[in-house]
C-alpha cells in the first residue's frame, strides 16, 4: 500500500511540475507575440488612439469655427444686399 501512494504522488508531482512548466511557456510566448507585434505596429507608422483623438478634436473646432465664419460672412453678405439695391 505504501508503494502505491508514493507512486500517486511522484505522478501528481509530476503532474503539478508539467503544467508550471506549461504556464511558463505559455507567459513566455505570449510575452514573445506581443514583443513582435508591438515591433510591428511600430514599423507600420500607426497612430496612437491619443494621437487620433486629439487630431479628431482639432478638426471638429476646425469645423464649428468654419461654420460659425460662413455664418457670420451670409450675415455681412445679406446685410449688403439691400444696401447694393439703393444705388
Amino acid at each position: 500500500m505504501q508503494t502505491r501512494n508514493r507512486f500517486f504522488d511522484d505522478m501528481s508531482q509530476l503532474m503539478t511540475n508539467a503544467m508550471g512548466v506549461a504556464q511558463g511557456a505559455k507567459s513566455e510566448a505570449e510575452n514573445a507575440m506581443k514583443s513582435m507585434m508591438d515591433r510591428w505596429l511600430a514599423d507600420r507608422d500607426f497612430v496612437t488612439r491619443d494621437e487620433f483623438d486629439a487630431v479628431r478634436a482639432m478638426a471638429q473646432k476646425a469645423r464649428e469655427e468654419n461654420e460659425a465664419l460662413k455664418a457670420r460672412l451670409d450675415a455681412l453678405e445679406t446685410k449688403k444686399k439691400p444696401a447694393a439695391k439703393k444705388s
